[in-house]
């Protein structure tokens, strides 16, 4: 069982494997072995998403709008939801327990997103953007969104991972499980592939 607060390793800044090959390759997979994910591959999976490429200035791995960063990132793993804290590169728990099925029920009753060894749950705060942007701010949240499962996925193969990017899903099921307020947008759901 994970403490209530992991500290991940700091990410892979360098790899033999090409981005071009990652692009080619990538596919969505749905079928998953029961291995799970070290704390290096989750570290590595969350850091492409939303993890700071720029100390000084706070700049993330996708771009963001105004550099408003609305995302907020929650993992679903058997050891319980988890919020990706990108300034400190640490977890913090939410929720003890498996919740995968529970998600999965939200997700439409997608078998694949409870057989992942991990599922990324993309939300946002709206306000953050639209604040500065007004209405065409909820289009660059989404894009956001967009910029960031994308680096997940690509980043997932060059880990020699399996993924699957998933957008049908009730709201306010997913709020329940991951018991958040902003709003979900995206799930990304990736494990070792059968």
């Amino acid at each position: 069982m994970l403490a209530a607060e992991v500290a991940l390793p700091p990410p892979r800044l360098e790899s033999e494997f090409a981005l071009e090959r990652a692009i080619y390759e990538r596919r969505s997979i749905r079928e998953f072995t029961s291995d799970m994910l070290t704390l290096e591959q989750i570290g590595q999976l969350l850091w492409a998403a939303q993890g700071i490429t720029d100390t000084v200035r706070g700049f993330r791995a996708a771009p963001s709008a105004g550099a408003t960063y609305p995302l907020v990132l929650y993992i679903v793993i058997p050891d319980g939801i988890f919020r990706y804290m990108p300034e400190e590169h640490k977890l913090v728990r939410i929720r003890e327990g498996d919740h995968r099925l529970a998600l999965a029920r939200a997700a439409l009753n997608q078998p694949w997103v409870s057989s992942a060894a991990i599922s990324i749950v993309i939300t946002a705060r709206f306000e953050r953007t639209t604040r500065r942007y007004g209405e065409r701010g909820i289009r660059y949240v989404y894009m956001e969104a967009g910029h960031a499962a994308q680096n997940i996925l690509l980043q997932a193969v060059a880990l020699g991972l399996g993924s699957v990017p998933i957008g049908a899903f009730y709201d306010d099921e997913v709020q329940k499980v991951i018991t958040c307020k902003e709003a979900p947008i995206y799930i990304v759901s990736v494990g070792h592939p059968r």
